[in-house]
């Protein structure tokens, strides 16, 4: 019999064999789904594959060759590197179906059950694939393609001939949130507008690459290669980029090419969570496959749930949502606690001013987000999640979903995914607009369906989550190291960092920075690290005054304590806090008072109002501070301030409430001297705070251009042309436009 079938041709690892047969040993009536995982493995089923599930069911191989032969799912022979299912469904076949058959036939050279000579692709033809509302359509290595025509059927097949040589260019244009709000959307039309069935580049969008200050930008890569970063792209450019596409010719677009200073942005960082984003097409599965994609899931569904921890336990991460704690403990945590229904949890409710870190992660790769999370509910025994999302984040949204629906179609999510009886579903939950459900307490009530109002713990989620059912959750960022985790060893992650904080962190750096954007780092470079070496430092004509780290719950740093190290410890001690990543450096142009007042603003009116303390607390300081700025201050102030914050500090049930003060403690504690000014000297220092500020024209500078007066917005500038113009005192609303304007230094501050 085995001669009849073949010998094999090479000697065959059996050690990927090993879960399909353990399934075999424990029920043998489970030959087709052990034949299944077996083909998942290996991509068909070799010859010694089949005798080996023979014998562990107990049965002839030729019942196996029977089954294999009978189910068209079964493949005896290896197929290539990108096997074409096309549907034959009725709605495809009366959509033209038969002229993409022809055009495949003719472009490949093959016919169904055939594979093209140097492996590349396999034609095979299915009965439906359920996409009737898409026909005709095509199913290549899991990705479906709808509303196909011969033309852009061909150009799909010479797009992926030309990844799988190696050759043919890329043309990948940043389309997260900042990079369409730079205009790409508009400059990927133009360019696929120019576009012939004869051009061999293919255009992909992708998300944020993080060079925010650079939007809109155009990589254009062959095979792995980066040849052309072209910035600032205009929507004319766009025609220019597509001659030198065509000619080979990059002459015409020079002026385009990233300046190599500016380049140093990315040089400096290592990426874990974003070594995607800006890469892949975040809505390819065949993108993200080719770059290692699920094969850690895989790898884990080989592992038991226990050896998984392990691993996660191995690298030290610990939450990246913002207080640090060890992720395999509260995975651990969920795995141990009582029931059989329990859940995994993603916090993309991204509410800190300054933060955008998970909204670029999920726009641009959110297949990571998906599979680390699949990773985490097989850990903890989970069978179903959510990922909590900003409904402020439509474009993230949007490609969470679409990437939610292809993994179901591929058999990713749902039951008995990649046939090892783990299943798994994940569904969206968009929040509606309360800062505080970023506490996680918070954030189960509102997947409750109710008011978003922390609870007091224990109970911890991890007993007690999700329909009072254990559930764990970790913020984006925290999933998309899980993967980058599982392929390389938690020993590696581990190796990065400092003792107490591992791995990398990714901030949204902002504020008054020459190059603004995403960061990733590793645990222990330092402030100045990040906001001179990579961020460029202060914008001209200033000098860098603090950093808010945190958020509304972090704090700020000075100037002369830039050699604070990216660390949770070290971060503490300064009175700030890491959290989820936003970086705001501020220069002296800023006034602390009133950034105080900003964040206790803030943190006020996204109170939930529970507790007495952050809902009374917060608004007494935030009266303060509005009458410190209005020149209102009274002695005493200071520590009235001081007071209410630590007491609001032990006072206040949740995250949002414990950590609101923190602003007012660290501008206080670094900045002393300009509550001191505002109170005793009814003066803002920064001439930021705009009723202790007073606008002058010297008449021995000013030229009476009437510029100023002309832009005034209440016209409170006066004067003839050619001769010194005044400003009425009583009608300045202290905008400082005229300030900005004037070019000759006749407008003074005091």
């Amino acid at each position: 019999m085995k001669e009849a079938i073949g010998v094999p041709e090479k000697v065959i690892d059996l050690r990927p064999l090993e879960p399909a047969l353990a399934v075999l040993e424990e029920d043998k009536t489970k030959l087709i789904a052990a034949m299944q995982m077996a083909q998942q493995a290996y991509g068909y089923l070799p010859q010694e594959v089949m005798q080996q599930l023979a014998d562990a069911a107990g049965v002839g191989l030729a019942k196996v060759y029977g089954i294999a032969t009978f189910y068209s799912f079964f493949k005896l022979e290896p197929v290539g590197t990108y096997e074409i299912m096309l549907c034959q469904g009725t709605a495809c076949h009366v959509n033209g179906a038969d002229s993409i058959v022809t055009a495949i036939e003719q472009e490949l050279g093959i016919t169904a059950g055939q594979t093209t000579q140097d492996g590349v692709f396999t034609l095979t033809e299915v009965a439906c694939l359920g996409c009737c509302s898409m026909a005709p359509c095509m199913m290549i290595n899991g990705e479906t393609y709808g509303h196909l025509t011969p033309e852009s059927t061909i150009s799909t097949l010479r797009e992926l001939r030309a990844i799988a040589d190696g050759g043919g260019l890329r043309v990948m244009v940043g389309e997260g949130s900042c990079g369409i709000a730079a205009g790409a959307g508009r400059v990927e039309s133009v360019i696929r507008a120019r576009m012939t069935a004869t051009d061999s580049f293919s255009v992909h969008p992708v998300g944020c690459i993080g060079m925010c200050f650079l939007e809109p930008i155009v990589d254009i890569y062959e095979g792995d290669k980066l040849l052309h970063r072209l910035v600032k792209v205009k929507d004319e450019d766009a025609f220019a980029i597509v001659d030198a596409l065509r000619s080979g010719n990059f002459k015409e677009v020079e002026h385009l090419e990233i300046d190599p200073q500016d380049a140093q942005f990315l040089d400096k960082q290592t990426r874990i969570a974003l070594r995607h984003c800006g890469v892949l097409d975040p809505t390819s599965l065949r993108d993200y496959r080719a770059a290692g994609g699920f094969k850690q899931l895989d790898h884990a569904l080989r592992m038991t749930p226990e050896e998984v921890i392990e691993e996660v336990k191995k690298s030290g991460i610990g939450g990246r949502g913002g207080a640090g704690f060890p992720t395999w403990f509260k995975w651990q945590s969920a795995r141990d606690a009582p029931g059989d229904e329990k859940y995994i949890i993603c916090n993309a409710d991204e509410g800190d001013p300054g933060a955008f870190m998970d909204r670029a992660v999920i726009e641009g790769d959110p297949y990571s987000l998906l599979e680390g999370m699949l990773i985490g509910a097989y850990a903890i025994g989970a069978r179903n999640g959510f990922v909590y999302i900003r409904a402020e984040y439509p474009l993230a949204v949007e490609r969470l979903q679409a990437a939610i629906d292809t993994l179901h179609d591929v058999g990713y999510l749902g039951e008995n995914i990649l046939g090892s009886g783990f299943t798994c579903d994940i569904g969206i939950m968009m929040g509606s607009g309360a800062f505080v459900c970023g506490e996680e307490t918070a954030l189960l009530a509102s997947l409750e369906g109710n008011r978003g109002m922390p609870r007091l713990k224990p109970p911890f989620p991890a007993q007690s989550g999700y329909l009072g059912k254990p559930s764990n959750i970790n913020n984006v960022e925290t999933y998309a190291n899980i993967t980058w985790i599982m392929e390389h060893g938690g020993e590696a992650f581990a190796d990065i960092g400092t003792e107490g904080s591992k791995g990398t962190k990714v901030f949204a750096v902002s504020g008054k920075v020459k190059h603004g954007g995403l960061v990733e780092v590793p645990m222990g470079y330092t402030l100045h690290d990040v906001i001179f070496d990579i961020a460029g430092g202060m914008q001209e004509g200033h000098e860098f005054k603090a950093v808010q780290m945190g958020g509304p719950s972090g704090g700020c740093i000075p100037a002369d304590m830039d050699d604070t190290l990216i660390d949770y410890k070290a971060l503490g001690d300064t009175g700030a806090i890491m959290g989820s990543g936003g970086m705001v450096v501020m220069d002296d142009s800023t006034c602390m008072v009133n950034t105080a007042k900003f964040f206790l603003n803030f943190t006020a009116q996204e109170s939930c109002g529970k507790c007495v303390p952050c809902r009374i607390g917060t608004k007494r300081m935030l009266e303060i501070l509005t009458r410190l700025g209005e020149g209102r201050g009274e002695p005493g102030d200071i520590e009235k301030l001081e007071e209410l914050s630590h007491a609001i500090c032990d006072g206040a049930m949740c995250g949002l409430g414990q950590t609101a003060p923190n602003p007012v403690l660290t501008t206080i504690r670094y900045f002393r001297d300009e509550y001191e000014a505002h109170i005793n000297d009814r003066k803002c220092p920064a001439h930021e705070c705009q009723d202790l500020i007073t606008l002058t024209i010297d008449p021995k500078l000013c030229r009476g251009c009437t510029l100023c007066a002309r832009k005034c917005p209440t016209n409170a500038i006066s004067g003839e042309r050619k001769a010194p113009h005044v400003i009425d005192q009583d009608a300045c609303i202290h905008c400082k436009q005229c300030l900005a304007l004037c070019r000759f230094g006749a407008i003074s501050v005091d």
